[in-house]
Order: C-alpha cells, then structure tokens, then sequence
C-alpha cells in the first residue's frame, strides 16, 4: 500500500458534480434576479392558489428555476419547474 493514496480522496467526482449543479443553480438564480427569498414567495405563492382546486403533497413539492435550450436554439433561457404531487382533486364551484 502506497503511504500517499491513504491521503487521497476518494470519489472526488462525486464532490465536484455537486458542487457544480450547486454553481449552476446560483448563476441561474443571479440571471434572474431571483434571490431564494423570492423563490420561497413564489412557492408559497403557488401552494397557495394551487390548493384552492387540489390538495397537494407540500412536503414533496419541488419549484425551482432552471436553463433549457430556447426553441431557436440559439442558448439557453431561464424556465420555473414545478413538480407538485396532487393528493386528490376539490370540489369547486363553477360560476359563470
């Protein structure tokens, strides 16, 4: 056993990629201009009327601002991702 590879770290990949999604999500947030106490409102926002026609799982709820390839495919723009798991529909009355 070599006396240096004790010090080496292991899965050092792991780490990286971590901390570069972590880089990514922060300058996507930057180029919005959108600082997570805006995100939080947003959220909160959202459950709020969401839930005014379906109960939801907010603990599963999962709202973030992310960059996807823009349909010109000329770079990437900023796109809100929402996964909200739906417990069950509410009955809401319909007026015209």
């Amino acid at each position: 056993m070599d006396f240096f590879s004790f010090f080496k770290k292991k899965d050092s990949n792991a780490s990286k990629d971590v901390a570069k999604d972590r880089l990514k999500l922060v300058l996507v947030h930057d180029r919005v201009n959108c600082s997570s106490q805006v995100l939080e409102m947003l959220k909160t926002d959202i459950i709020k009327v969401i839930s005014n026609y379906m109960e939801i799982d907010e603990e599963e709820l999962d709202i973030q601002i992310t960059q996807t390839q823009s349909e010109d495919n000329t770079g990437t723009v900023p796109v809100l991702y929402a996964n909200i798991p739906i417990k069950s529909m509410r009955k809401v009355n319909q007026e015209d």
